[in-house]
C-alpha cells in the first residue's frame, strides 16, 4: 500500500516518503501558478490541484492546502482569501457553501505523548461541510467535524464537534445559538 493511501486510512506513514514529498512539491508548484495567475485560468488550475470541483465554485486566492486530491467541493461554492485546508485526510465541502476569508479547516492533530510529536506523528481526520453552509471569517474546524447541511457558524468561532443541520453555532468552542428558520418552517 503506497504512502498516500495509509495516510486516508488513517495509519501510520512516512511523511518523508518520496511519494509523498513529490506530490506535495506539485501541490506547492499549483498553488503558485493559481496566485500569479488571473481568475479566468483559476478553475483550470483548480481541476488540476482538487480531487474534484464542482460548477460555478469560486476559490479566491491566496489559498493554501497541503494534498489537494483530498477535498472535493461541490457546486455553486464560494471560498473567500486567505483560507487553509490541512487535507492528510478526506475534506468533502458541500453545494452552496459560503466561506469566509482566513478560515482554516484543520483535518491534522497530534498526540498528546510529547515523545511522540517530536517524531512528527500526525493524526488524519476528515471534514464534512455539507450543503447550503455559511462558514464566517476566521473559522477554525477541528479534525473530525460534520457541519450540518443549512447551518451557519459565526465568525472566529473554533468548531470541536459536530454541528447539527439548521442552526446558528458560535464561540469558542462553538455552540448553538438558534435554529436557522427557513418559509418553509
Amino acid at each position: 500500500m503506497n504512502e498516500i493511501k495509509k495516510m486516508l486510512m488513517g495509519s501510520k506513514f512516512d511523511a518523508e516518503s518520496v511519494e509523498i514529498r513529490d506530490h506535495k512539491l506539485k501541490v506547492e508548484k499549483l498553488l503558485i501558478k493559481m496566485r500569479n495567475s488571473t481568475s479566468d485560468k483559476h478553475q483550470g488550475i483548480l481541476k488540476d490541484l482538487l480531487g474534484s470541483i464542482g460548477e460555478n465554485t469560486i476559490i479566491k486566492p491566496p489559498f493554501n492546502c497541503e494534498f489537494g486530491k483530498t477535498i472535493t467541493i461541490g457546486s455553486n461554492t464560494f471560498i473567500n482569501m486567505n483560507v487553509t485546508i490541512l487535507d492528510g485526510s478526506l475534506i468533502t465541502i458541500g453545494n452552496n457553501v459560503l466561506i469566509g476569508p482566513g478560515t482554516g479547516l484543520y483535518g491534522a492533530n497530534h498526540p498528546l505523548d510529547p515523545t511522540e510529536r517530536r517524531k512528527w506523528i500526525t493524526i488524519w481526520k476528515p471534514i464534512i461541510i455539507e450543503d447550503d453552509v455559511w462558514i464566517g471569517g476566521n473559522v477554525s474546524i477541528l479534525p473530525n467535524v460534520r457541519i450540518g447541511k443549512g447551518s451557519i457558524v459565526g465568525s472566529g468561532s473554533v468548531v470541536t464537534k459536530d454541528v447539527p443541520p439548521m442552526v446558528v453555532v458560535a464561540g469558542n468552542p462553538a455552540r448553538i445559538i438558534k435554529e436557522v428558520k427557513t418559509d418553509k418552517n
